[in-house]
């Protein structure tokens, strides 16, 4: 396909650059703007414009079709999208480009186009006629061509390549497929014009309603109700549904109309199964939803993060999060969002994968990390918490892992909250932090002799300091509690308690190259360690790297199987792939079949063990 005529992008090598192609629009606009007397606004303006809001449709479409909250129980088909589909979807906005360009030609060819009046009635009526009476049959024996060998084999199988059609699929086409989809949208707006009737509204509604029912097509989601036929039964031969060109990208050599069935049935090439489908699908006697086997409870991070989100921007919650600049215009929005956040109690379902047949989902609390350490806002987020462990329970899942500050000691004593309180659960609680602990300590240096150790009587910092110490690794635990460093002290065996050393201050670990920071150190503080230091971290959020002379490790993570299924996102800043220790430590937890509640306390037994375990299933240090 790479070879064949037409088929790439001319502008391919572009990559994000191609939206200088943009540059003579504006450029033009910005001309006629200063230099030309005129009172009509220039025909760039509209091609601008409109290619912005063609890429809106698009991205409106995508975030609903994301929002599995809303949209996984009108599923047509039920296996997620992972990067191998996210990746070759990733320039689907190519042909916006093109056809900004074709219509350009047009206008430079045949100044006379531009001048059009804002409304015509007739010309709806004109373009209607052109369009179900040129374009879809046009369309169809297009579309059945590229279903021919030569055809399909070096054009339109890109297009087939995404199983699971998603409206960003409607870009992933060679650039001949696209040329002629130009011609096809062409035909009633330029046909509208030559007969007289042609509107600057008529050109924006038609392309924008072509573009918004290609995406419903193309969802995955099935939002026409069935009912709708029953009351209207001619409808379905001039309107298809998501359900029907779903099966013609399953079963291939059918379907192959544009948006009217009415032509596949007249050259006989309709899917028997399109109307029985769409009824069971749309009415819900199909809908048999597929209940979860494991669930990451997280929360929200911050106000930029949330765009991270699979529902806000799919490509790129596909990589690890990072702050991008030209996010920052909707921060507004992100910001009145996180203020409506307070009025929502109840968790949703953010993202989905599927690993050796199970389905696991990531639930989000509806609360952002500052809200946390807000004392007023605990007992209301302890009651959300609470309630996902019950509707957990309710539903059947086997395993509950929290993430982050949803296990907070200072709320809820790392899960034991919970669990004391409702002590005939059938779901698992799990922290997750035993594995946690057991990725951090096996990142240390088999020779080292000593660690500094910051948040040293937290509950990973007791488990680590205690695993060490019988290694007969001494530990510099900086704390100012001589009370609780004591009791720490004597859970630890009496002949190794000798390697367990208070410190209260950073000067302390000035000759020591093994730090593990579980507190928040500033510049000044990590100016104490010698070079040729490693930060191992596990606090959240991690250290910011300030030293050049040292190194900083990432937080506590482990890579997943390769056999997963359906992984299409990044867990915040992880890699692909890659899922902090505690999510980890808690599918370990499903997979080994374990049936103990992991809360509290971490047991310093287990972490060997936990280990073990992740390596047997095929998880990876990362």
């Amino acid at each position: 396909m790479d070879h064949a005529p037409l088929s790439a992008w001319p502008w391919e090598n572009l990559g994000s650059y191609k939206y200088v192609l943009y540059g003579p629009f504006l450029a033009r606009l910005i001309y006629s703007m200063i230099w030309e007397e005129t009172r009509n606004p220039s025909w760039c303006l509209h091609i601008l414009l409109l290619c912005a809001l063609r890429g809106l449709v698009h991205q409106l479409w995508s975030s609903y079709c994301n929002m599995l909250f809303i949209t996984r129980n009108h599923w047509i088909l039920r296996q997620g999208i992972d990067f191998k589909q996210i990746d070759p979807e990733w320039h689907w906005d190519n042909f916006i480009i093109l056809q900004a360009f074709m219509a350009g030609m047009a206008l430079l060819s045949f100044p006379f186009l531009t001048n059009l009046p804002l409304w015509n009635t007739k010309g709806i009526i004109c373009c209607m006629v052109l369009h179900m009476g040129i374009s879809e049959p046009l369309y169809y024996w297009f579309h059945r061509l590229l279903h021919t060998q030569y055809f399909f084999s070096h054009y339109h199988s890109l297009h087939h390549a995404s199983i699971v059609t998603q409206p960003f699929t409607v870009g992933l086409a060679t650039f001949s497929e696209h040329l002629m989809m130009g011609v096809i949208i062409g035909i009633p707006t330029v046909g509208t014009w030559l007969f007289g009737y042609g509107s600057i509204s008529l050109i924006y509604g038609y392309i924008l309603v072509f573009d918004f029912l290609r995406c419903m097509g193309h969802s995955n989601v099935e939002i026409i109700p069935h009912a709708l036929f029953q009351i209207f039964p001619f409808l379905k031969y001039f309107l298809y549904t998501p359900t029907y060109h779903c099966l013609h990208h399953t079963e291939m050599n059918t379907n192959f109309c544009l948006f009217m069935p009415l032509y596949d049935s007249i050259w006989k090439t309709i899917n028997n199964k399109s109307w029985d489908l769409h009824k069971r699908t749309s009415s819900g006697t199909c809908k048999n939803e597929r209940i979860a086997d494991f669930v990451f409870l997280a929360h929200l991070v911050d106000v930029m993060a949330t765009s991270h989100s699979p529902f806000f921007f799919r490509s790129l919650s596909s990589l690890k999060y990072s702050f991008k600049l030209f996010l920052l215009p909707m921060w507004p929005f992100l910001f009145v969002l996180m203020n409506f956040s307070w009025v929502l109690y109840k968790t949703f379902v953010a993202a989905s994968y599927n690993l050796r047949g199970r389905l696991h989902q990531t639930w989000m609390v509806p609360r952002y990390g500052f809200q946390y350490f807000l004392p007023f806002a605990r007992e209301g987020i302890n009651k959300v918490i609470e309630e996902a462990i019950l509707e957990a329970d309710r539903m059947g899942v086997k395993v509950i892992s929290l993430a982050a500050l949803n296990k907070n000691e200072s709320l809820n004593g790392g899960g034991t909250l919970y669990v004391n309180k409702h002590p005939n659960l059938r779901v698992r609680v799990v922290h997750g932090n035993t594995l946690t602990a057991a990725v951090i300590l096996k990142e240390i240096p088999q020779n080292a002799t000593q660690v500094f150790l910051t948040g040293a009587t937290s509950k990973l910092g007791t488990a680590i300091s205690l695993y060490l110490c019988r290694k007969k690794i001494f530990v510099l635990m900086l704390t100012q509690s001589s009370e609780r460093f004591e009791s720490i002290q004597r859970e630890a065996p009496i002949d190794c308690q000798q390697f367990l050393v208070q410190v209260t201050k950073y000067q302390a670990a000035q000759h020591c190259k093994t730090w593990i920071i579980g507190k928040w150190c500033t510049p000044r503080e990590q100016s104490w360690a010698p070079p040729g230091t490693h930060f191992h971290q596990f606090v959240v959020p991690p250290i910011l790297g300030f030293r050049r002379d040292c190194t900083y490790g990432k937080l506590a993570a482990m890579r997943l199987p390769e056999d997963v299924e359906g992984l299409g996102y990044c867990e915040y800043t992880m890699e692909r792939g890659v899922l902090h220790a505690c999510h980890a430590g808690g599918v370990v937890h499903l997979l080994q079949g374990w049936t103990h509640h992991e809360v509290g306390a971490i047991d310093v037994d287990q972490i060997d063990v936990a280990w073990t375990a992740a390596l047997s299933h095929g998880f990876k240090p990362v």
